[in-house]
């Protein structure tokens, strides 16, 4: 399976922001090979693509409860984005060690969100686009 980069959307008003982490649009992204690598910045986070459970879509967010890298205080999961327009949750069969935290699910806010979640589904991993079940 061949490799794919999948940019995390940084708005015109948040890089100034994101820069906190290190991150700028040409190094905030998701990547899918053997692997699946989310980097922003100089933070990464990296896990087979085995152990990819399902995605959902969701969005848009609020600005300020959206842009950076965040670990959701009630479940653990950790979010990547440079901007609220959605974001494609990821599950995962088993958690991930990163730093201290065991993560079971993250965030990518990719630019394309619906390309993303094609390329993810191509890999085998099932998921659903939430946006309209509200």
């Amino acid at each position: 399976m061949s490799s794919s980069r999948w940019p995390i959307r940084v708005g015109r008003r948040s890089r100034l922001f994101i820069r906190l982490w290190t991150a700028r649009p040409e190094t905030a992204y998701a990547e899918l090979n053997a692997e699946f690598e989310i980097a922003f910045g100089r933070i990464r986070f990296r896990t087979p693509v085995s152990n990819l459970e399902r995605w959902r879509i969701e969005g848009p967010f609020l600005w300020i409860t959206a842009i950076g890298v965040r670990r959701g205080v009630r479940y653990g999961d950790i979010s990547f984005a440079g901007s609220p327009h959605g974001a494609v949750r990821i599950d995962l069969r088993e958690r991930v060690r990163w730093g201290p935290f065991r993560v079971p699910a993250v965030w990518v806010a990719a630019d394309d969100l619906e390309g993303f979640a094609a390329a993810l589904a191509s890999r085998g991993v099932p998921g659903i686009d939430a946006r309209g079940e509200r």
